[in-house]
C-alpha cells in the first residue's frame, strides 16, 4: 500500500481522504496541524492511525510514503519543501507556489533527491474529462475556435485567509488554476499570449478576475471568477459545428454535446469520490518509479504558475 501523510486539516482533507480510501491500493496514515488537538480529531474522524502537532514530525515519520499538502495558499512552499528535504514524494494543492522561482526550486529538489513532485490537479483525470478530450479528437464538435469558463464563489468568506492577499488569498490564484490548467490539457498546448485584470476591493485580495488567452490555431480562451456574484459555474467548448458546455467541470461527473443540427448528447460517469481518479494515477506514477506525471507535467504546472505571477505583477495594487 501507498502511504499518505496529510499536512493540513482544511476542509478539502476528509474528501481526499474519502478517494485515498476508494483507490485501488492507497491509505492514509497520518495527519499533521500545527495543534496536536486538531490533528487528533480529525485522525478520530476520519480514522487516520497516527496524529501529529507539527509538520516536521509528520515528514520524518518513517509510517509515510507522500505527503499530501493541503495548507493555505503561501504555505504552500514552505510546507512541500519540508516534505522532499524529508525524502517525501509530494503532491502539492493548488496553486502550487506564489512565485514562479518558488516552483522551480521545488521541481529541481525533487529532481535532485529522485522524489515524485505533481501539482493535484483533480478535474484532469476526471472520466468526463478522458470523455470531453475523446470527443474533441473525435471531431464530434469540429475545429476548436472558444474555450469559455466561469467560475463564482459568492459564500467565500468561510476561508479565513481568503481576503487577504498576501497570505495567498484571492479568486484568481485559489480558482484559476483549474480552467488554466484544464484549457492547456484539452487544447494539448500552451498558450502564447494573455492578458488579465483583476479587481481589488480597497485593502483586500482580488474579487474578481478576467483573463483571455490566446493559443494555437488562433483558439481563444476566456477564464471569468468572481466571489460578487453568484453565476452558473460551467465551461463552454464552441466548436464550429457545436459545443460542449461542462457544469463545474474540476469535479462534474456528466457534460453535454450540443450539435450544431440541434441533437444533444450526454456524456456521464460513475464516480463517488472526485478525487480517487488522482489518487489511482498519483499511486501508478510511484509504482512505476516515475518522479514526474505524464498528465500534470512540470511543463504544465510551471506554465500556469508563471501566468498567475506575471498577472499579479500587472495588476495588484
Amino acid at each position: 500500500m501507498i502511504r499518505y501523510g496529510i499536512l493540513s486539516t482544511a476542509q478539502v482533507v476528509p474528501r481526499f481522504v474519502a478517494g485515498v480510501k476508494e483507490s485501488e491500493d492507497g491509505i492514509v496514515t497520518a495527519i499533521a496541524s500545527r495543534g496536536i488537538e486538531k490533528a487528533q480529531k480529525m485522525a478520530q474522524e476520519l480514522a487516520i492511525p497516527h496524529a501529529f502537532g507539527s509538520y516536521e514530525e509528520l515528514c520524518q515519520s518513517s509510517e509515510v510514503d507522500i505527503v499530501y499538502v493541503a495548507v493555505y495558499n503561501k504555505g504552500h512552499y514552505e510546507a512541500a519543501k519540508l516534505a522532499l528535504l524529508n525524502n517525501k514524494h509530494v503532491l502539492l494543492e493548488k496553486p502550487f507556489t506564489m512565485t514562479l522561482a518558488q516552483a522551480e526550486e521545488l521541481f529541481a529538489l525533487a529532481e535532485e533527491r529522485g522524489l515524485f513532485l505533481m501539482e493535484a490537479q483533480k478535474a484532469l483525470f476526471l472520466p468526463i474529462t478522458d470523455q470531453v478530450q475523446q470527443a474533441i479528437e473525435e471531431d464530434k464538435i469540429g475545429a476548436v475556435r472558444w474555450l469559455d469558463s466561469v467560475t463564482a464563489y459568492p459564500n467565500i468568506d468561510h476561508i479565513s485567509w481568503f481576503r487577504d492577499l498576501s497570505a495567498g488569498g484571492g479568486v484568481f490564484r485559489g480558482a484559476g488554476t483549474y480552467p488554466l490548467e484544464y484549457m492547456q490539457h484539452l487544447l494539448l498546448a500552451a498558450p502564447e499570449d494573455y492578458k488579465g485584470t483583476l479587481t481589488f476591493p480597497e485593502g483586500q485580495s482580488d474579487a474578481q478576475a478576467q483573463v483571455t488567452l490566446r493559443f494555437p490555431n488562433g483558439v481563444i480562451g476566456t477564464i471569468f471568477l468572481t466571489v460578487d456574484l453568484d453565476l452558473p459555474k460551467r465551461m463552454i467548448i464552441y466548436g464550429e459545428k457545436g459545443r460542449i458546455i461542462i457544469p463545474d467541470f474540476w469535479k462534474t461527473d456528466t457534460a453535454e454535446i450540443q450539435y450544431g443540427t440541434g441533437l444533444t448528447e450526454t456524456l456521464h460517469s460513475e464516480q463517488a469520490s472526485e478525487f480517487v481518479f488522482e489518487v489511482n494515477h498519483v499511486n501508478e506514477c510511484l509504482r512505476q518509479g516515475r518522479l514526474e506525471s505524464p498528465i500534470v507535467t512540470k511543463a504544465l504546472t510551471l506554465k500556469t504558475v508563471a501566468i498567475t505571477e506575471s498577472i499579479y505583477k500587472n495588476d495588484e495594487k
